[in-house]
């Protein structure tokens, strides 16, 4: 069986017929869209960086966070938060099972390289490999 895809993208963004399985891995849902109107499938705010860390990010009431401790915290939030471990491995699973996901991040998230969504894209895609070795 071949592996699924993961891909990236904002949730705004039109749906391509290869998306897959639309995750939103988003800490709060967007406002003021209504259900009808959703372009998820599901939606896994486990996976998205705490409050505080977002706010560190983005330097909301402090200094800016610089992007390398950005990285570890955010990977260490995951790291020590069971429910995020279940759902990752879940994720993992559908993948290596020949699943394909996009991940959907915040409408305001411009920059993927700066985002959450590719981090865990980028997790996602080792702990694949590291299977199949």
């Amino acid at each position: 069986m071949s592996r699924g895809k993961i891909r990236t993208r904002r949730w705004n963004d039109p749906v391509q017929p290869d998306d897959g399985a639309r995750i939103l891995v988003t800490r709060y849902r967007p406002r003021g869209v209504r259900a009808e109107d959703e372009t998820w499938s599901e939606w896994w705010k486990e996976l998205a960086p705490t409050v505080e860390l977002h706010a560190a990010a983005y330097g909301k009431g402090q200094a800016v966070l610089d992007r390398d401790a950005y990285v570890r915290r955010y990977l260490g939030e995951l790291a020590r938060d069971a429910r995020a471990q279940y759902v990752l491995r879940g994720m993992v699973s559908r993948i290596a099972g020949g699943e394909d996901v996009t991940l959907l991040c915040s409408s305001a998230c411009v920059d993927e390289t700066r985002c959450h969504r590719t981090l865990l894209r980028d997790l996602v895609t080792r702990s694949i490999d590291d299977m199949r070795t």
